[in-house]
């Protein structure tokens, strides 16, 4: 087989039933030189199994959006790494504009949009995106691509429960400024609808200033969880 210029890392766990609106965009390119790699991170459902009829590897893990990342682009043959969240939309455009970067050591995310509409969400995508901008730091809804060059240099991902593209790209902001890309990734808005907007909204803000801080990711995921009223992942 020929050596990709793109692999796509997607870390899911317990996503059945989503897989298939962020893998079928990803189709066509697979005989273009894209490698889609889905890692699952010990699922109780079908995501697994799912995901092998849309992605040239299904590699397993346990739980852990870091080390799940991090196991894919271990695996991944193509020069150029793409980490993609599993309930993102994405478009032929996202991939022409990687692919006029495929050559090019650098690293960068698109911008972002959520999938509900209103003035609310509209201006925490805005804000996101101006952040990024202004700081040279981005969060995984936004798309984080870069060549494997820089990324293993930055040490990939730190293995910690949360916030763990917040550091990666801090590393990589010292190696080289962000590529900020305007093509508007989707990403689901089911964290902000699930338990208020509002509400979410601060939780967010409060973990960003908490780890800013100095807090642990270890004390922000058990924070985040217990908000939540979820089980720990």
């Amino acid at each position: 087989m020929s050596t990709p210029w793109l692999s796509v890392v997607i870390p899911v766990r317990n996503e059945a039933g989503r897989l298939e609106q962020t893998l079928r965009p990803l189709q066509p390119w697979r005989a273009r030189g894209v490698e889609v790699l889905v890692v699952d991170g010990d699922s109780s459902d079908a995501s697994a199994r799912e995901a092998s009829e849309w992605a040239d590897q299904v590699l397993t893990s346990s739980p852990g959006r870091a080390r799940q990342m991090n196991l894919g682009a271990g695996h991944a043959r193509a020069p150029l790494l793409w980490f993609l969240h599993a309930d993102s939309t994405i478009s032929d455009r996202h991939l022409a504009a990687l692919r006029e970067l495929a050559d090019t050591p650098c690293w960068g995310r698109f911008d972002v949009r959520l999938s509900a509409g209103g003035l609310t969400l509209w201006l925490v995508a805005t804000g996101m995106n101006l952040r990024s901008r202004l700081t040279g730091v981005a969060t995984g809804d936004q798309g984080i691509f870069v060549h494997e060059s820089l990324f293993w240099q930055a040490g990939g991902y730190p293995d910690q429960p949360l916030m763990e593209d917040v550091a990666l790209t801090d590393r990589l902001r010292r190696l080289a400024p962000p590529r900020c890309l305007r093509e508007p990734l989707v990403t689901d808005s089911r964290r902000w609808e699930r338990h208020g907007r509002w509400k979410t909204i601060m939780l967010m803000w409060w973990l960003r200033f908490r780890y800013w801080r100095g807090d642990s990711p270890e004390a922000l995921h058990r924070c985040y969880y217990e908000t939540e009223g979820r089980e720990l992942k």
